[in-house]
């Protein structure tokens, strides 16, 4: 199999999936609507004090940014399963996990892509202080992609299961936490003044890791879930 031809698979594949976007563009902003409504309701609950939120700001963009993209993460492979063109995939001669690591990059690019655009906003909403915003522009630019690639493969474990909703939750949560520690440890350090390269630095090895590792795992996982 030529370069070539596995590079036109890709695209075609990419083409489909942006298509499929487009016509359901409502669908893709439920997420950004989410994780506003999130961080608009924090003021009520803890009162508009600057200082208390300021000192909060930071985790709670994370938490509902990271709570935001569950919502579109069981429908990553649902609608291809729905019409068969995922087993197509999997019969096709071409190489598995490239086609996966191309539908997870449309999740990342159509989903998390807008929270991490809207991330300033919500951390104006609570008054996050403006050195810390660079720190977590960052850490959500390495956070959010690890998530999608772990995220896919617990989808791809629980795929061929009828209201998979909360056993995928029960699945992906347990391997957020150590992402979202990192990436809040990150913020946290900025706040203080502290150095915050070490937590960044952890983050990319994870996301080096996943994006060698989760294709793989995930066409191992969809393999084993349609058989």
């Amino acid at each position: 199999m030529s370069y070539g031809t596995a590079a036109s698979a890709c695209r075609a594949l990419l083409v489909r999936d942006f298509s499929l976007v487009w016509r359901r563009r409502g669908d893709a902003l439920n997420p950004v609507l989410f994780a506003v409504m999130v961080v608009v309701l924090f003021p009520f609950a803890l009162g508009p004090e600057p200082t208390a939120l300021a000192r909060i700001a930071a985790g709670t963009v994370l938490v509902a940014l990271l709570l935001a993209g569950l919502l579109s993460l069981d429908a990553l492979f649902r609608s291809d399963l729905e019409d068969g063109s995922l087993e197509q995939l999997v019969l096709s001669p071409h190489p598995l996990p490239l086609l996966l690591a191309c539908k997870i990059a449309v999740h990342w690019l159509t989903t998390a892509l807008p929270l991490l655009l809207v991330a300033p906003l919500l951390g104006e909403l609570l008054f996050l202080p403006r050195p810390v915003l660079p720190v977590l522009l960052a850490a959500l630019a390495l956070s959010t992609p690890l998530l999608s690639l772990i995220g896919a493969v617990c989808v791809a474990l629980t795929v061929g299961m009828r209201r998979s909703g909360m056993l995928l939750a029960l699945l992906v949560l347990p391997l957020y936490v150590p992402v979202l520690i990192f990436a809040a440890g990150a913020c946290n350090a900025a706040q203080q003044g502290l150095p915050v390269l070490a937590p960044l630095l952890w983050l990319g090895a994870g996301l080096a890791l996943a994006l060698v590792l989760a294709p793989l795992a995930c066409a191992a996982a969809l393999r084993i879930s349609l058989s």
